[in-house]
């Protein structure tokens, strides 16, 4: 873990930060709006005139692995779960423990087995942000219409190919829901981790305590905010069906109208005429 946050901070410092804020600003257009790149590199600026750039490609770095960590258990835990209602069962209390246990708590076990570093903070990260993560994909696949998935299996798909046809691309928005809960999480651990010893805006924020230099604190937390800022809108507008692929997109606008198309049907079809009372 460690090995893997410190290649890749190294690779985003290795990048001129112009360079980076011009990609960073890329994508933001690309999946939003122009407004939203101009935005980041205005708030990605300021980050480097506040001198935390350094900082901030730590944090993110780490926040980008515990989260890939994170998604890689969660999603498969929540198909499994969506699919298996005995493992939902069993899930339910396990994730409700890992949500409600104070996040600090995590640093003691991690920090035993991993010593000081970025290890234990991207440990401690991974079983705060997961919950998220695995209740919002079960929620995604249950919530598929069960006559979409019924019409696979009259096809003969089978149950892989449906779940990659019809259920992943339909729960996606859902899925998506939980990644981004699951990098908010990921970003409000920065500060536990850095008290475990990981470089990056967390160290800032306990040092600047330890010190009770204010401007470093505010400094810090506010890169914190931008960062969290740019990942939320990044991965709220992915979980956008603009952002489907147009094959799935022309689908759903089908279903949309044969649905619409049936119910008016019913609507306009004219009630059977009642019997009537026999005489008495």
């Amino acid at each position: 873990m460690s090995w893997l946050v410190e290649t890749l901070s190294d690779g985003l410092l290795a990048v001129p930060f112009l360079l980076l804020i011009v990609i960073f600003a890329l994508i933001g257009w690309t999946v939003r709006s122009w407004r939203f790149g101009l935005g980041t590199i205005i708030t990605l600026l300021l980050i480097v005139a506040m001198d935390q750039w350094e900082n901030a490609m730590y944090t993110l770095a780490l926040v980008l692995i515990a989260t890939l960590v994170a998604v890689a258990l969660a999603v498969p835990l929540g198909i499994w779960a969506a699919r298996n209602d005995r493992v939902s069962a069993v899930l339910k209390p396990v994730l409700d423990f890992m949500q409600t246990m104070p996040a600090f708590v995590y640093l003691i076990p991690a920090v035993i087995f991993f010593t000081i570093g970025f290890a234990p903070g991207v440990f401690a990260t991974v079983i705060f942000a997961l919950p998220p993560g695995v209740r919002f994909t079960e929620l995604g696949i249950r919530g598929v219409d069960s006559e979409t998935v019924e019409a696979g299996y009259a096809f003969g798909a089978t149950p892989g190919a449906i779940l990659r046809g019809i259920q992943l691309p339909l729960a996606m928005p859902t899925i998506m829901a939980g990644i981004n809960q699951v990098i908010m999480l990921a970003l409000s651990m920065a500060v536990v981790a850095g008290m475990a010893g990981a470089n990056g805006l967390g160290k800032e924020v306990i040092a600047s305590i330890s010190t009770l230099n204010v401007s470093q604190g505010v400094e810090a937390g506010l890169s914190v905010v931008l960062l969290a800022v740019f990942l939320d809108r990044v991965t709220a507008s992915l979980g956008t069906p603009s952002q489907y692929p147009a094959s799935l997109r022309a689908t759903l606008r089908r279903k949309r109208g044969v649905s619409s198309t049936g119910k008016a049907a019913a609507s306009a079809t004219p009630a059977a005429p009642r019997p009537a009372a026999s005489p008495a």
